[in-house]
């Protein structure tokens, strides 16, 4: 155990996540109608909820009292055995909405695949830094691809396309530390790719590509084989479109694509989850309804409102204020983050700083896109404000790892 330096912990960082979950927990208490006196002496969603914080706290205060030679040299050891408990989740785990995703003990539920999230972001940190690598080379590439990838082959089989999604963005960290820019190019274009598809078909897709190539080419002559290459490739994706959400994606994900993009219409099925949270989310107008007065809340009328669609309690209750100034707490917290993962000397605390944005980002921008609806329903929580114990706790242990190595900054902000 080492002693913790008080003065270089990032006290500004933390006091924002305090007061998400001081919010989380008024919300859901709020979302899950504990409001009755009475019921708090039953063991309700706010009283777990509370458990889990307390549990988190010990968890953030533990992390702080290991030795910062702890992460470097036990990461590779942690990441194997994350992957051991996402591969024995096929044997031992139970199945929770449709995925195999959950490991159950005696009334409580714990979900490897959040924790394999920090626990990635740790190795990856480790093996770029051991090499002191820049991602340059496709031997570095190759095997930093791999041990995203590792987790995404055992998360999809289960399957859970929320945290897919997640470990995909790691994306971004590898484009923030030396990626070159052909695979961000690439994968922004399969994005838009994917969704355009879907709407208009392959054949005029692939008609708009053709016309787009040959524009480049009459404009950029330097560029022609460039724009050959990425012309092919997206052509060759366009054409597998169909198959990939037909085959990939199971049909209540194809429905809630369908929802989102405005191919269906389907308030009362798959879309009726998103359209209770707009109802619920717009009746707060500018100052909301007030704590507990919600009545989409109170009705229960947003299934799974205290955990992925707690946003739209923050909306009802407090209004456009409230969900702005979270919106701001969650924004200050991010840039901090980057700003002082900018500022790090060690390329491991740099990378996992990286990381550590990244999937909060990825988690808020997703989850208040399905609040408003703009990004389909795939259960990704808000983090530190949804109801979760694996969720909390997950995001908790990331969040600690990264003030401990933060803290052992040696430039100043």
């Amino acid at each position: 155990m080492s002693k913790i330096n008080l003065t270089k912990i990032d006290w500004t960082s933390i006091s924002i996540l305090s007061l998400l979950i001081v919010l989380g927990l008024g919300n859901i208490y709020s979302s899950s109608q504990a409001y009755l006196l009475e019921s708090l002496l039953n063991y309700n969603t706010f009283t777990k909820q509370l458990v889990f914080v307390i549990l988190s706290i010990v968890i953030f205060l533990f992390i702080q009292f290991l030795p910062f030679s702890f992460f470097i040299r036990y990461s590779s050891l942690l990441y194997i055995f994350s992957i051991i408990s996402l591969i024995c989740l096929f044997v031992f785990g139970n199945e929770v909405n449709g995925a195999l995703a959950w490991y159950q003990f005696n009334g409580f539920s714990l979900q490897p695949s959040e924790f394999a999230k920090p626990i990635t972001a740790l190795a990856l940190a480790k093996y770029l830094s051991d090499i002191n690598s820049n991602l340059k080379t496709i031997q570095t590439q190759f095997y930093s691809f791999l041990i995203v990838l590792i987790p995404i082959i055992l998360i999809g089989i289960q399957p859970d396309p929320g945290t897919i999604i997640v470990f995909l963005s790691f994306i971004l960290v590898f484009y923030k530390v030396g990626l070159p820019s052909l695979y961000m190019n690439l994968f922004v274009g399969f994005i838009l790719l994917f969704f355009t598809t879907i709407i208009f078909t392959p054949k005029y897709v692939l008609a708009f590509l053709i016309l787009l190539v040959l524009i480049f080419i009459f404009f950029k002559k330097n560029m022609i084989k460039k724009t050959l290459i990425y012309g092919t490739v997206f052509s060759l994706f366009v054409l597998s479109v169909d198959f990939i959400f037909n085959n990939v994606f199971e049909q209540r994900h194809r429905d809630r694509f369908n929802v989102v993009i405005g191919l269906e219409q389907d308030n009362r099925g798959v879309g009726y989850n998103s359209n209770q949270s707009r109802i619920a989310f717009a009746s707060g107008g500018i100052l909301g309804e007030g704590f507990l007065k919600g009545s989409q809340t109170r009705g229960k009328f947003v299934p799974e409102q205290h955990t992925d669609y707690i946003f739209s309690t923050v909306g009802e209750e407090w209004g456009f204020l409230g969900a702005t100034f979270i919106i701001f707490l969650y924004t200050y917290l991010m840039l901090r983050i980057s700003k002082r993962a900018d500022l790090q000397r060690n390329l491991f605390s740099k990378i996992y700083s990286y990381s550590t944005v990244t999937i909060i980002f990825t988690h808020y921008f997703i989850n208040i896109g399905m609040v408003i609806g703009l990004v389909p329903t795939i259960g990704i929580p808000l983090p530190f404000l949804s109801y979760g114990g694996s969720n909390l706790m997950a995001f908790i242990l990331l969040f600690a790892i990264y003030i401990k190595l933060d803290s052992q900054r040696t430039s100043k902000w």
